[in-house]
């Protein structure tokens, strides 16, 4: 009995530091993007400001972006709020991205998950709402040490421009 006692604790013990030892999600590209940021430019045709909130979250596994607008709606609240999940699927080798925000268009319903393949510093990020793919890309600039992010919706082939933001550290 003190046998089977001293086997079962040693079989918990091992189990629970494999589980404990999970590999963390290590970027280099992802780590230029963690910090506070203020977020300027024209989204649908508006200059508009954000503060964007990028950090690793859930193990390093993922990291995360929250976005809120300066700009109020008619209740006092942030006209545009976002959280945001960039992570790696070694399965595909591209990074994925779930997108939830205030719009509420497709959420958890699969349309606002796009995946990339990174080209050099930058992440082309695709999402396919329906059918029109909606583009979303950001990009590194090492030497001003800041992030352009650029979103296009895709008409018949062609795309139309719907954002064009930078992002500078606070």
């Amino acid at each position: 009995m003190k046998l089977a006692l001293k086997v079962s604790i040693v079989i918990l013990f091992i189990s629970t530091s494999l589980f404990s030892q999970q590999t963390t999600f290590q970027d280099p590209l992802l780590d230029k993007m963690t910090g506070d940021w203020i977020l300027q430019g024209t989204i649908a045709g508006k200059e508009t400001t954000h503060d964007v909130t990028i950090s690793w979250v859930l193990g390093h596994q993922y990291i995360q972006i929250h976005e809120v607008s300066h700009e109020k709606n008619a209740a006092g609240l942030a006209e545009y709020e976002a959280i945001v999940y960039i992570g790696w699927d070694a399965a595909s080798s591209t990074y994925t991205c779930l997108w939830l925000d205030v719009t509420g268009s497709g959420g958890l319903i699969g349309e606002a998950i796009a995946h990339a393949k990174r080209v050099d510093d930058t992440l082309p990020f695709l999402f396919n709402i329906g059918d029109s793919p909606f583009h979303t890309t950001f990009i590194y600039d090492k030497t001003t040490d800041t992030w352009k992010w650029t979103m296009d919706n895709e008409e018949k082939g062609k795309l139309k421009p719907f954002a064009r933001v930078t992002l500078k550290r606070k």
